[in-house]
């Protein structure tokens, strides 16, 4: 079972933002130190998501466990922005995800170097030394793998959460082959 643990999404304003206006009316949600990094952090609770927003409109939430609470997130902050009269009206016609963050687990241990001959050396990158996944780019996918010898797995860069379900199905059966 292929479980979501971060949502990352993205949007636009579509103006330029006074960030430093805007971080001392949003103060007790916003953090904006342009000495550490040009973006405006703002978290509407403790361990909450976090959305990101820059100078340009832009603005990214990161830390979501599902795409409703991307979308239920992004209505917030911008009707917030709408109360405070920082947009006109609590739109983003440019909002959608970008990359689901997925953990699951084959149940049984991997010996991670005859799955990287196996699964073919130009879609894998493996050197335990530097790091003790292998890292697996399956042809045709939006994703990337990232496998453990305890059989632990992560997959990453996929747009929906039924690419991720796919990935993990076609590498279920792909290592129970080789294996």
């Amino acid at each position: 079972m292929v479980e979501v643990v971060n949502v990352v999404a993205s949007g636009s304003l579509g103006i330029d933002l006074d960030l430093e206006a805007v971080a001392k009316e949003a103060r007790d949600i916003a953090n904006f130190n342009p000495n550490k990094y040009p973006g405006m952090y703002l978290r509407f609770e403790e361990d909450a998501p976090l959305i990101t927003v820059y100078r340009t409109g832009k603005f990214i939430i990161t830390g979501s466990d599902s795409e409703e609470e991307s979308y239920s997130l992004r209505e917030r902050f911008l009707n917030l922005f709408s109360d405070m009269d920082v947009i006109e009206e609590p739109e983003d016609e440019w909002f959608s995800i970008q990359n689901y963050v997925c953990t699951a687990e084959l149940r049984q241990n991997l010996n991670l170097t005859a799955l990287s001959i196996g699964l073919g050396l130009e879609k894998i990158e493996y050197e335990p030394e530097q790091f003790p996944g292998l890292i697996y780019r399956p042809e045709g996918a939006d994703g990337v793998v990232l496998l453990f010898a305890t059989g632990k797995v992560i997959i990453t860069g996929c747009q929906t959460l039924e690419a991720a379900e796919d990935i993990f199905a076609d590498l279920t059966e792909t290592v129970s082959e080789l294996l």
